[in-house]
């Protein structure tokens, strides 16, 4: 294993910071264990040179297999289901009375594999039925990694992944592969689009609002100045009466922004 010193170790550590708000302030265990064999595959015995050779790479792409080693993507279909849940029996049905132009924004902010906002696709074609067809329901998946979103776009999955998604939901939507994976069929491919978006972007580019935001799991890679940052971001992207989605395991502080607790992780903005 090679070892990162000090000096290294807080360069990069400063550096991911900055430019996309990822603290791994007391991940140098992970660091060395993610990226020991890459540093090895390259040919590099120490991160001093390593660090380098990524900083002065002007194409981006070093930087990138470095995000795509670093950050975890993790998913399987219907993770923290209360949150599908009441998107499902709460949310579609509060969006279907109230959005006039049938014109339906929903964004999964930290869309890693792919798995959330498939599931998102499935549950708004259920709930509309044959009438989707009247609706523009197509769902932004925003990701830094381009790793996590290549598999997204691919959309092929182990039966681990999908252990959870009803039968007759696989028989709908997936294809069955001869390796026993599934694909994720091409009507459910069109209704999500898969964009590489930095969400420490100091304003977001979005000219509409949206109804429904997801970003579940990812702040917990922030500290507390970035996370505040984002949650006003997003603040001022949701529509009024819609809905922030975050992680069980995260909060926001609701006394800086209207938002109402609905249930634990879930907001909606009052005003």
């Amino acid at each position: 294993m090679i070892a990162i010193n000090d000096k290294d170790f807080y360069m990069l550590v400063e550096y991911l910071q900055k430019n996309f708000g990822i603290n791994l302030t007391k991940k140098r265990t992970l660091i060395e264990s993610r990226l020991n064999n890459y540093l090895v595959s390259k040919g590099f015995a120490d991160y001093t040179s390593f660090l380098e050779y990524v900083f002065s790479d002007t194409t981006g792409a070093e930087v990138n297999q470095i995000l795509n080693r670093l950050t975890t993507n993790y998913s399987y279909f219907m993770r923290e289901w209360d949150h599908f849940r009441l998107f499902k029996d709460r949310v579609l049905s509060e969006l279907a009375a109230n959005v006039k132009d049938h014109d339906l924004r929903i964004w999964s902010a930290g869309c890693s594999t792919g798995q959330e906002p498939y599931t998102l696709a499935m549950l708004v074609s259920d709930y509309f039925g044959k009438d989707k067809v009247n609706w523009d329901s197509t769902i932004l998946a925003t990701d830094i990694s381009l790793k996590a979103l290549d598999a997204a776009k691919s959309g092929v999955y182990d039966d681990d992944c999908l252990k959870s998604v009803p039968s007759n939901w696989k028989m709908t939507y997936f294809n069955k592969q001869h390796d026993g994976s599934w694909q994720v069929g091409d009507a459910l491919k069109k209704e999500v689009v898969f964009r590489r978006f930095n969400l420490l972007e100091e304003r977001f580019p979005f000219k509409k609002k949206f109804h429904v935001i997801f970003c579940r799991n990812v702040m917990i890679y922030f500290n507390e100045q970035t996370k505040r940052a984002l949650i006003q971001k997003f603040y001022e992207s949701i529509d009024i009466g819609g809905y922030l989605f975050i992680g069980q395991s995260e909060t926001i502080d609701r006394g800086d922004y209207r938002f109402k607790n609905v249930m634990p992780s879930v907001y909606q903005k009052v005003g």
